[in-house]
């Protein structure tokens, strides 16, 4: 009898010992999901703009990561959106992209006009985080005229699709926080017409196999191809099919804007 018994304990113990990493997968997974759900600010609701956002990270392990994005309405009425892409992967790059979302916000909410903004935001950066580097972008929709205004630090430039006629990325150039002489050279000014997209995203959207530049032609063609297509199916059909086969994987924010004044 305490023969079989003490035969019996190690297999009960082994048996225990294969269930408990179930607990500890269930629980990383619930942590991460809340985190995601705080790096991802609802999108406002709003009468004249349909706006849908795809957030992922670059994988399971990593849940964050270093691109973020926010939306939000300035007092002024202005949409004002803002795309992050900080440089590495998991919670380390997460901090600096959120410290970059939060200062370019409270100077928007200041009132800093956007030419000057992304080069106040690297020299705030650059005596207290020396070693932050990250691209961003940001935008204002006047919702009530349509005119939509762009400055970049060395991110990708917005998508503009009109309802006819091919896209176009706005002409945008400048340099990202971390790097000499941050930001935007120039604001890329667009009228939209009524129905008209854009597109905002990050590098991982458009590198998955490794060529930017075919990257950015394949987004411009599949968004003229998917333009009538509901914001929120846009963005999904078009991650799915840019990502179709990823050679190189990385955290990607895909976030569309529809003027419908």
């Amino acid at each position: 009898m305490l023969g079989d018994m003490a035969e019996s304990r190690p297999r009960a113990e082994e048996g225990q010992e294969e269930a408990l990493p179930a607990r500890p997968r269930h629980a990383h997974r619930a942590i991460f999901q809340e985190l995601e759900d705080v790096l991802r600010p609802p999108l406002p609701d709003l009468d004249a703009v349909d706006l849908a956002v795809h957030y992922a990270s670059a994988g399971d392990d990593a849940p964050t990561g270093g691109d973020l994005y926010d939306v939000l309405v300035l007092p002024g009425g202005d949409l004002h959106v803002v795309v992050v892409d900080a440089a590495g992967h998991g919670v380390t790059s997460t901090r600096a992209a959120l410290d970059v979302i939060h200062a370019v916000r409270v100077l928007a909410l200041d009132g800093r006009p956007l030419e000057t903004l992304v080069r106040r935001v690297g020299e705030i950066f650059r005596p207290v985080h020396p070693d932050l580097v990250a691209t961003v972008l940001v935008a204002r929709l006047d919702v009530r005229r349509g005119v939509l205004r762009v400055a970049t630090g060395g991110h990708p430039p917005p998508l503009v699709v009109a309802p006819q006629g091919p896209p176009a990325y706005a002409p945008v150039t400048g340099r990202g926080i971390g790097y000499p002489d941050p930001g935007s050279d120039l604001i890329a000014e667009c009228r939209l017409e009524p129905g008209t997209l854009v597109l905002f995203y990050t590098d991982g959207l458009v590198e998955a196999t490794r060529d930017l530049n075919a990257g950015l032609d394949r987004l411009a063609e599949l968004a003229g191809e998917h333009r009538a297509l509901p914001v929120r199916e846009l963005v999904d059909t078009v991650v799915a099919v840019l990502h179709r086969r990823v050679l190189h994987s990385d955290d990607t924010v895909l976030l569309a804007l529809r003027w419908t004044p």
